[in-house]
């Protein structure tokens, strides 16, 4: 993995040159790690003219963790407590004779970044914006793969919480027991705080548990994600509790998920973000349900659970290969309830069978 790391740390210095920098300062969590390997508490990465260090606050404590830095990359650790990595970071860099220095001013306070600017006053400070994202949106296989397995995880935490007594449980213990689950089969932990949501709280974009409890003829919707090896998926379904499902719920989920469907099929390279959201948002809003959606229709998922791409009405630009992302519509409708179902797909040209679908939980409208 170490080419890997090195690969990304080049791409990026290929891009900072083109801006005019010769170093950088990484300090968002989930860019170092995906630069270095690994991100300890509070070290940033120095992207340096000469060498690049995983800058840390002090020596690596005992937690465990389910990442190691990459070997290749030399760690410099400060000498003493209460010091700033960043600002020691900017300090490097001057030393290396670098007169100018990018940095994520997306992530630094104002006060940090006025203490980059006084440790090393010879140095201009320039603005790096998204530029790690950006490397980050396009997956590599053994990213995907570390997807697949957190997709797998979080199919079997919610499978086996189907086949339970659901009738007079809480929201909340639902939640806990699905975040349970998740890291018996294997999870670094949840991706994000778990929803369920019952009667008519259901349907609602994440919703928090609360103490009410499942009723019989209840729209139960779960939405739950694993993190595996630091990576993020997502999975969103909606079911009927004890009955047959009525036949307003029927209506409701049949066109919830047509416009699920018109969102995946449209997953394809090249396909305009807008245009997949228009695709989903269109069945809905030709059934009279264009009030009140939500504001996106998916967004990509790695590191962090809600990355570029974002799949809005006003998003710019166009799906690649290999970009996994959410395609998750829902209405809610107020007093009653609603319906949500997402799925984590990546995107995958037609000749290699098109989107690859990650969750792979039923979405047939189940009677629990």
């Amino acid at each position: 993995m170490s080419d890997v790391y090195a690969a990304r740390r080049t791409r990026l210095r290929e891009r900072c040159n083109a801006a005019g920098s010769q170093s950088a300062v990484i300090s968002h969590p989930a860019n170092v790690r995906y630069l270095a390997g690994a991100a300890p508490h509070g070290s940033v990465l120095l992207l340096g003219k000469r060498e690049d260090l995983l800058v840390c606050p002090g020596p690596p404590d005992d937690r465990p963790t389910e990442a190691r830095p990459d070997e290749s990359l030399r760690q410099h650790l400060l000498e003493g407590p209460g010091g700033d990595p960043a600002v020691a970071a900017a300090d490097l860099a001057a030393a290396q004779d670098a007169d100018v220095l990018a940095v994520e001013e997306h992530h630094l306070t104002v006060a940090r970044h006025r203490a980059l600017g006084s440790v090393a006053p010879q140095l201009r400070l320039t603005d790096i914006g998204a530029a790690v994202e950006q490397l980050r949106v396009v997956k590599d296989e053994e990213e995907i793969s570390c997807l697949r397995i957190g997709a797998e995880i979080a199919d079997q935490a919610l499978g086996e919480l189907l086949e339970s007594i659901l009738v007079g449980r809480t929201e909340r213990h639902l939640a806990l027991e699905l975040e349970r689950r998740l890291v018996d089969h294997g999870a670094d932990g949840r991706a994000f705080p778990t929803s369920v949501a019952t009667g008519p709280n259901s349907g609602r974009r994440g919703h928090r548990p609360t103490d009410r409890r499942v009723e019989e003829g209840d729209f139960l919707s779960v939405c739950l994600g694993a993190t595996y090896r630091g990576y993020r998926c997502e999975i969103g379904r909606t079911f009927v509790i004890g009955t047959s499902p009525a036949d307003w719920q029927i209506e409701l989920y049949d066109l919830v998920f047509a416009a699920q469907r018109a969102g995946r099929e449209s997953l394809v390279p090249g396909a305009v973000y807008r245009d997949v959201d228009r695709a989903a948002r269109q069945v809905l809003g030709s059934a009279g349900h264009s009030e009140g959606l939500q504001p996106l229709t998916g967004h990509g998922v790695g590191l962090e659970i809600d990355e570029e791409p974002q799949l809005a009405p006003s998003a710019m630009g166009k799906l690649d290969a290999c970009v996994p992302v959410t395609v998750e519509p829902g209405v809610h409708l107020p007093g009653r309830g609603g319906v949500r179902i997402d799925d984590t797909l990546v995107v995958r040209p037609e000749a290699d069978g098109g989107p690859e679908l990650l969750t792979i939980t039923t979405k047939e409208l189940l009677a629990l």
